[in-house]
């Protein structure tokens, strides 16, 4: 039997997914529990904010170094003289 590669790149491609979503759960608990030792219970939206914001510039800075590392890849890459040429 066959496994025709646009299959397995599929497979490959939702275990990613799946564990990404995974450790994404995890970390969401992780930092409201961290919040929460910070925060009495009951404080309602404002530790709901708090979160929101704390969550937020912690995708910025992750983003933004999977950017520039992106960035510092693809730079190595064209300067190697064999090897892939980044995509226009």
């Amino acid at each position: 039997m066959e496994i025709k590669p646009t299959y397995l790149g599929t497979m490959i491609a939702l275990a990613t997914v799946a564990f990404g979503l995974l450790a994404a759960g995890a970390w969401n608990k992780f930092i409201a529990d961290l919040i929460a030792v910070f925060l009495k219970p009951g404080n309602g939206i404002w530790a709901e904010l708090l979160y929101a914001v704390v969550v937020t510039l912690i995708a910025i800075v992750v983003i933004q170094s999977l950017a520039k590392l992106a960035e510092r890849e693809a730079a190595l890459a064209a300067r190697l003289p064999f090897g892939k040429k980044p995509q226009e």
